[in-house]
């Protein structure tokens, strides 16, 4: 998030819990069957978890998880439990706490630590995401993988990606997996590669000796468009299948259909089909790989009878809240 010009868009621009229900419980029969609930910050909802308990009870989801910066995750573990998730992915970048108040504009890192011991204490499943910027946070990545060693947490690093409206990306930033994967060997020594059970999925996972886990998303070192089924609701409404895509569907228009299903697979057909796919044709070259992933996402979504292929399950990320800002 900038830290000058967001404009925080108003509830009233937002899909309701009600909407994105309809919305999920019409894409399941399609091949969904993942979700996760992200933002911006999904906790900033009040009563999410009147969202997550009918997701958490319905027949064809086979995987339902959160992703929030766990400044507000304490106060709200024990209704998310309770409604039945499971699954956590808690942001968190550095354990140095000024370090955190650089990052964050808030001295909020004993919030946060808090939340991932509550969530830990509860049950939950509970993994790390920190994305390794060179010149800031390197000397951060040993603490990570010692603190996800020490706390049965699996810490996933992921290289750093053009999606800040400030322009402060640049390629020289980009702290590669192979680079980091070399700076942990040196402190807690070789890690292996672990068979991947899910092709599609980003991170590659590394085992050490004594068993426990580390994954690194090199996304730009080692784009994976090709294999990504990933697709995006963003909280306004509209579709897209990458991050970086400057096209989208609005689904929000769709909703009141009482033939939603037909119509969403029609609507996505037109938009995303072989005659008419979208790309980021100008997003910077290092970046083309990751930009034609909507050319391989239409065609999966679009590879069977029924709309996705069987054989291709496609997950979903629901975002619940936003903010606007301008790109120049």
């Amino acid at each position: 998030m900038p830290e000058e010009g967001a404009e925080f868009a108003p509830v009233s621009a937002l899909l309701s819990f009600a909407e994105i229900e309809r919305f999920i419980y019409a894409a399941l029969p399609l091949g969904i069957t993942k979700i996760r609930l992200t933002g911006g910050e999904p906790l900033l909802r009040p009563r999410l978890a009147e969202l997550i308990a009918p997701l958490s009870d319905r027949v064809g989801l086979r995987d339902l998880a959160l992703t929030t910066n766990g400044v507000l995750l304490a106060p709200n573990v024990r209704a998310l439990f309770q409604a039945g998730l499971r699954r956590l992915n808690v942001h968190l970048d550095t354990l140095d706490r000024e370090r955190f108040r650089t990052i964050t504009r808030r001295d909020d890192l004993p919030r946060v630590l808090a939340g991932i011991e509550a969530a830990r204490n509860l049950g939950f499943q509970v993994k790390l995401n920190a994305v390794a910027i060179k010149g800031l946070n390197e000397p951060d990545i040993p603490a990570l993988v010692r603190f996800g060693r020490e706390n049965g947490i699996e810490v996933r690093f992921i290289e750093f990606m053009p999606l800040d409206a400030q322009e402060l990306w640049a390629m020289d930033r980009v702290l590669t997996a192979d680079e980091m994967i070399e700076s942990i060997e040196r402190e807690f020594g070789p890690l292996v590669a672990v068979p991947d059970a899910d092709p599609r999925a980003p991170a590659t996972e590394y085992q050490f000796a004594d068993g426990p886990r580390v994954g690194f998303i090199a996304s730009v070192s080692k784009p994976f468009c090709g294999n990504c089924n990933r697709l995006r609701l963003t909280s306004d409404g509209k579709m897209r299948n990458c991050l970086f895509a400057r096209d989208e569907v609005d689904i929000k228009s769709l909703l009141c259909s009482d033939d939603l299903r037909e119509r969403f697979k029609q609507q996505f057909a037109r938009r995303f089909g072989p005659s008419g796919l979208a790309t980021t044709s100008n997003a910077p070259h290092s970046l083309r790989p990751i930009a034609l992933c909507t050319r391989s996402g239409a065609r999966r979504f679009l590879s069977s009878e029924n709309g996705l292929n069987v054989t291709s399950p496609v997950r979903f990320s629901v975002a619940l809240t936003r903010y606007n800002f301008r790109f120049q």
